[in-house]
């Protein structure tokens, strides 16, 4: 997608693509929060970048840790897909119409601890793998239902196997859940003004105050902390979630501000969960993890 958008802004560049496979492609058998979080699947990347082997690295923002190497930066957000969470199932309508005892797949902290808050009855298991494994083992009847991005799902063309996307204020998304960000070398006047028509502006704020907040938060991937930022006019709203591993502890802030105040309005919503209790959360989960 990215490549394709390059050519059409500049016409008769060439875009060649470097393939790669990384730690979290391939360490499966264990839960992604105990062997490093998401962002094992940076690095091999980064490398790539640092040792100018490719002159930009595509991501999914979700993934991608608070700070970047040095010499890094990712000035650049794509149009958002949709940020929501999608349940499916192929017996179940919704989350609520699951019923107690259902079996539900996901790889995620944050998932996993709003699942048991809304639907403690629920057995989550934890589940990796791409979506296509994933998939093929809810067909097969290892599940009843799992949660998984919207974003990949409409991406690779499988939004009619979406039972319900789930409301972002009920079931708050991952940090940057939806947004790619392109990253490149610090003060590559070559390769910067080629990258930088593709940012949208509208993603990029909302994606500024989630990472804002997560960073102040002092969180990383593997943590369960949530956020999700919407644009309404010149208004910037923020909520963020932070919650305990066994969902019986959910703490909650929401604030606005205008556009021009993201990273300050994400840094304000940390200060709040803070004040209620987020850091001694915080702190257990990663003492556990």
């Amino acid at each position: 997608m990215v490549a394709e958008h390059l050519r059409i802004f500049h016409q008769g560049l060439e875009v060649a693509l470097v393939p790669m496979s990384t730690k979290g492609d391939k360490m499966l058998a264990a839960p992604l929060a105990t062997v490093g979080g998401k962002g094992l699947f940076l690095k091999e990347l980064e490398h790539a970048l640092l040792e100018d082997r490719a002159d930009i690295a595509v991501h999914s923002v979700k993934d991608v840790t608070v700070s970047l190497p040095e010499g890094l930066c990712m000035p650049v957000i794509t149009s958002r897909e949709d940020p929501r969470d999608a349940l499916i199932s192929n017996h179940y309508a919704s989350l609520d119409a699951l019923p107690n005892g259902a079996r539900i797949g996901t790889s995620s902290l944050r998932r996993r601890c709003q699942l048991k808050a809304l639907r403690p009855g629920l057995e989550v298991i934890d589940l990796r793998g791409g979506v296509h494994t994933r998939l093929k083992k809810l067909d097969a009847g290892e599940f009843d239902a799992l949660l998984l991005a919207c974003a990949g799902l409409k991406r690779l063309g499988m939004e009619p196997r979406i039972a319900e996307s789930l409301d972002p204020d009920r079931f708050v998304p991952a940090i940057g859940q939806g947004a790619i960000g392109i990253e490149l070398r610090e003060g590559d006047d070559a390769v910067a003004p080629l990258v930088v028509p593709l940012d949208h502006r509208e993603s990029s704020l909302c994606v500024r105050a989630e990472r804002a907040m997560n960073e102040a938060l002092g969180g990383g991937c593997q943590v369960p902390i949530a956020g999700h930022a919407k644009l309404e006019g010149n208004t910037l709203t923020l909520v963020g979630v932070v919650a305990s591993i066994d969902g019986s502890e959910v703490i909650r802030a929401s604030d606005s501000a205008p556009d021009s105040e993201a990273e300050t309005l994400g840094r304000r919503v940390a200060e709040m969960l803070n004040g209620r209790g987020a850091r001694r959360i915080l702190e257990a989960v990663y003492a556990d993890v």
